[in-house]
């Protein structure tokens, strides 16, 4: 008899359990409907301008999207949507990989902490004394001040900013020193200091390459080894790759990258060999995710995988203006303090923020360089769905019942005045 009330019991708590699992699907399914249909030009516009985000990749000629929202520092939902090609019919998918860009430098540069931690580099000295086989050429900027891993980090070492729109497929692909020196077949501008170091913010592509090559110095070891031995095997990443350029076995579930007016770039995107600006890079949105996790765990104290907290929590924290090593960060009070990149290779856009307070953060990654349009309105939505700025829905529903009663009002005392007139 006990062991039939026992199975009784058990059967009804697993119908229990389905049921309230089912309900959280169905709440996500709801949310993430909200999400869809929530598009929004500003953030505080009316609710009756919301917009379909399926409609917003037609307007924008944007051919793909992939996002992963992260909720209580897990990847929450996934999806993918429209095409890997623009004129093709294989679906964007939650493993589509996209080119993440800037949004990798962050992780770069938790992964050069971590040297830091270990004795191997210093963030204030001269980067000059562990650089060997390139140096910084000295000049009258750096004889006023020195360039440091802090600036370099920073993007306040003094170098500007050089755009890199990689090198069509079937071109020479030119070395590290070659990027360095602006020498040919690079496209580039030389590295070069022309601002004192420290003495104001300048974002920096050339400053990063400048990263890329101390790491290899101080260790010894190829970049994308340096980046699978600290990062990705310890979290157990095996789908990024920092390589160039993109291996074969890679390539069917690659997005092309698209330009502005929505047509394919030629060979279906560019190689990048700038590893340390996150150039190189090819990711899915969960994999962007997985590492903005780890940065946000480790900020909290959960996790020292790569650096400390006490590492984490100087890297999160502004060094000049809303720059602090590696991502920029902002603060809203409260629990909405944030940090992030946006990312932009030929043909790609990406941008990802998250909520180290809250364990909460967007990937967002298109193939297109529209794409900083279309994750702007995505972002809106989420930023509404998910608390992360007041919500005016309930504010511009009471404005609108006061309007109405004000009219119904207004319409009723006038009946009431002209029928007096009449009698």
């Amino acid at each position: 008899m006990v062991s039939v009330r026992k199975g009784i019991f058990a059967f009804f708590l697993l119908i229990l359990l389905t049921s309230c699992s089912r309900m959280s699907e169905i709440q996500l399914e709801r949310r993430i409907e909200r999400v869809e249909k929530g598009l929004l030009a500003d953030q505080s516009d009316p609710p009756w301008k919301r917009m379909n985000l399926i409609d917003r990749m037609t307007y924008y000629k944007v051919p793909g999207v992939s996002i992963s929202m992260i909720n209580d520092f897990q990847i929450e939902w996934a999806k993918g949507y429209g095409v890997l090609e623009a004129g093709k019919d294989q679906p964007v998918t939650t493993e589509t990989i996209f080119q993440p860009g800037s949004t990798a430098k962050p992780i770069v540069a938790m992964t050069t902490l971590h040297y830091v931690e270990a004795g191997d580099l210093e963030l204030d000295s001269n980067v000059n004394d562990k650089l060997i086989s390139w140096k910084i050429p000295e000049n009258e900027f750096t004889a006023q001040a020195p360039v440091t891993l802090r600036r370099l980090l920073s993007h306040s070492a003094g170098i500007p900013y050089v755009p890199l729109h990689g090198y069509p497929q079937g071109l020479a692909i030119p070395n590290r020193l070659q990027i360095l020196d602006g020498e040919p077949p690079a496209k580039s501008q030389p590295v070069r200091v022309v601002i004192v170091p420290g003495t104001q913010y300048s974002y920096s592509n050339g400053g990063y390459i400048v990263v890329e090559k101390l790491l290899v110095d101080a260790t010894g070891m190829p970049f994308d080894v340096i980046m699978d031995e600290i990062v990705l095997e310890p979290l157990q990443m095996d789908t990024i790759t920092v390589k160039f350029p993109l291996p074969e076995n890679l390539v069917p579930i690659a997005a092309s990258g698209h330009r502005v007016d929505g047509s394919v770039i030629p060979g279906g995107w560019h190689t990048n060999p700038e590893m340390g600006t996150g150039g190189s890079w090819w990711a899915t949105p969960s994999d962007m995710a997985r590492l903005y996790i780890e940065i946000m765990l480790t900020y909290i104290g959960q996790s020292e995988n790569i650096i400390s907290q006490e590492m984490a929590v100087e890297m999160l924290t502004p060094q000049i203006e809303n720059r602090g090593l590696g991502p920029w960060i902002g603060d809203e009070g409260g629990d909405l303090y944030y940090f992030g990149h946006p990312g932009h290779t030929y043909g790609y856009k990406t941008y990802i923020v998250a909520y180290p307070k809250r364990g909460q953060g967007l990937v967002i990654m298109t193939n297109s360089d529209a794409g900083d349009a279309l994750y702007n309105e995505i972002l809106n939505s989420v930023n509404v769905e998910y608390g992360w700025v007041g919500n005016y829905t309930v504010l511009y529903t009471v404005i609108t019942a006061i309007v109405i009663i004000g009219v119904v009002v207004f319409l009723m005392l006038r009946r009431r005045r002209s029928s007096s007139g009449l009698v």
